[in-house]
């Protein structure tokens, strides 16, 4: 029997600078890692890029100064209303910043108890005193004052920072509001930037159904390019990071020839076609404090077909229990073994637990994983042996 299933492995590439052929690296750097650590490429293998690699490679970067150019067009009144952005120095500072430098007044109206990625603005032990406390202000958005006052200043658990401060000082133009409805921004302003990532549209359409005027959702900001600035056509400035003080680093563009291009350059190298993605956050939500740490629109904006499935598994445990309960050894070993093989479920009970979630957002959280946020250099995920089951010798 084969020892062993899935496994991954870490690549590392030279520091990718805009203009460099990423593909040509990528393809290299997998070749020579499997050389050097005597592994055979092969079609089934999975390859994984990071986002940021390459949006570096394709110098998708954009200045606070061309997201101001965006919003004053956007918004030519002067006042903006932000709702519902996530709290984050790295996804949403600088966009904050260039928003405020574009606009003459902005009003931000942050969620509680939570953002939507589950960072929280409040104490959650004591959230129901302070619900209590918050309905006084009902049907109203509260100033950052008031909901200091009730709920008390609370640091972000890992950062330490207070968001409602960092946001606040981050322009004079800027005033902070916190509110569990969105639709409550309409008292301050008609014009909305919905700031929101997963929720955006549901968002935007309840806030156009209450009367605003104007409506754009972050995903709309830096959608074309503004005086040849980097541009995402799909995603805008959504999946961005702080690059500089005055500068972000974009989610990448036209992700899908890019990992079919990788694919090809590697069949050339290897005469074999591996599946490719490129991946960003992975969709995984922390245990300590339940932030669900996918603050990028998806996982994957790119990868190859296969990879857009879904898995199609028998729960192993249950078989092995239930159908197969009256054997042992060797022969409850083949039950389930040919079972595997023929993929007969004679009742959804069968594949209970196995969440048929797409391969795409699978693997990028996986790849999310091994490669980490920090120094670790390796950008470059190859994970073997995934689309195999316990039938496979």
């Amino acid at each position: 029997m084969r020892l062993t299933g899935t496994e991954a492995y870490g690549i590392r590439l030279p520091i990718i600078s805009p203009g460099d052929d990423l593909v040509r690296i990528t393809a290299d750097a997998v070749c020579n890692a499997c050389e050097d650590r005597g592994l055979t490429i092969k079609n089934d293998d999975v390859i994984g890029i990071t986002e940021a690699v390459v949006a570096k490679s394709q110098g998708n970067y954009a200045s606070l100064k061309d997201i101001a150019a965006d919003i004053r067009n956007k918004f030519p009144s002067g006042d903006v209303g932000v709702v519902f952005p996530i709290l984050s120095r790295n996804r949403f500072l600088n966009i904050l910043k260039g928003v405020a430098l574009g606009a003459d007044k902005v009003y931000v109206l942050l969620n509680y108890p939570s953002d939507e990625v589950g960072n929280p603005l409040m104490d959650t032990e004591t959230a129901d005193e302070i619900f209590d406390a918050l309905a006084a202000f009902k049907n109203k958005p509260i100033s950052a004052a008031d909901f200091k006052n009730t709920a008390g200043a609370f640091p972000h658990p890992f950062t330490g920072i207070d968001y409602i401060d960092l946001y606040e000082n981050c322009s004079p133009k800027i005033k902070i509001y916190v509110s569990d409805d969105a639709r409550e921004i309409l008292k301050l302003t008609k014009n909305v930037l919905v700031a929101e990532i997963h929720n955006r549209f549901r968002t935007k359409e309840r806030i156009l159904r209450a009367g605003a005027e104007k409506v754009y959702c972050l995903s709309d900001v830096l959608s074309s390019p503004v005086n040849g600035s980097g541009f995402n056509p799909d995603y805008g400035v959504l999946g961005s990071n702080i690059s500089s003080d005055e500068s972000l680093k974009l989610f990448p563009r036209e992700s899908g020839a890019f990992v079919n291009a990788v694919r090809d350059k590697i069949k050339e190298k290897t005469g074999v076609s591996p599946e490719i993605l490129v991946y960003g956050d992975g969709a995984f939500k922390d245990p300590a404090c339940g932030i669900w740490e996918l603050a990028d629109p998806v996982v994957s904006p790119g990868y190859t077909k296969r990879l857009s499935g879904r898995p199609n598994e028998l729960k192993l445990k249950y078989i092995a229990d239930n159908d197969f309960k009256h054997l042992t050894g060797e022969s409850k070993t083949k039950a389930v073994t040919d079972m595997i093989k023929a993929k007969t479920v004679a009742s959804v009970d069968l594949a209970e637990g196995t969440t048929p979630r797409k391969y795409a957002d699978l693997l990028g959280s996986l790849c999310d994983l091994m490669s980490g946020s920090g120094d670790k250099g390796t950008p470059v995920i190859l994970i073997k042996g995934y689309f195999d089951n316990y039938s496979v010798e």
